[in-house]
């Protein structure tokens, strides 16, 4: 979810009013999920990597987090909507924290799945894997698979980046092995569910081969 902090420039506003215009954005995809008969969506909320930002900005981003989570969870709950959290999200404020495991609870019947990426690096993901995977003694693809984070979750499929940024920023990396890609130009705060539409119409017209013919 990329271009929070452009969107804010490009209005002249502070970089905290594009991070709450990416919030509405993020409720406006979690609402298209049933409609569009989404499985699972996975947004990549707070990177690893993003501790080096202003502590201001750090603070802002968690105060948004915490009142996401408390005008939101009824609505999750009410539209059957499992909230996952990927990444070491215990290192986060205790308040936060318990907030979260509250809702994970709360929600754990939900038939489809956010899933939200907080503190989350892949290539720390990966590492954890195979550690927990050399634990017992098979290294393999497949065990190290069973201990990513995402274990629980199906298959990534598709795998959208805003903003026009062009990598992938240590997201999902050994989940996107054969995903296919879609990059757009679009600003996160401007992401709307036509334009995930836009995505998955073009996911739908490519042929998937997974390395054979």
């Amino acid at each position: 979810m990329d271009g929070n902090g452009r969107w804010a420039r490009r209005f002249h506003l502070p970089r905290a009013m594009g991070h709450r215009r990416g919030v509405e954005a993020v409720r406006r995809l979690v609402r298209a999920l049933a409609p569009m008969g989404l499985d699972c969506l996975t947004l990549y909320a707070f990177s690893s990597e993003n501790w080096k930002r202003p502590e201001d900005e750090i603070s802002d981003l968690m105060g948004l987090m915490r009142s996401f989570i408390r005008s939101d969870l009824p609505e999750f709950i009410a539209n059957d909507v499992r909230l996952k959290i990927i990444g070491d999200y215990k290192v986060l404020a205790p308040d936060i924290v318990d907030m979260l495991e509250d809702a994970l609870a709360r929600t754990s019947g939900g038939s489809r799945t956010l899933s939200v990426a907080l503190n989350y690096g892949s290539q720390q993901e990966i590492a954890r894997a195979a550690t927990k995977a050399a634990a017992t003694g098979v290294i393999t693809a497949d065990s190290i698979a069973a201990n990513l984070d995402t274990a629980d979750l199906p298959p990534l499929d598709l795998l959208i980046r805003t903003s026009g940024e062009v990598r992938l920023s240590n997201f999902l990396l050994w989940q996107a092995a054969y995903a296919e890609m879609w990059f757009t130009e679009v600003l996160w705060p401007d992401f709307t569910p036509a334009h995930l539409e836009e995505a998955l119409s073009s996911f739908a017209n490519r042929e998937r081969r997974f390395g054979g013919r």
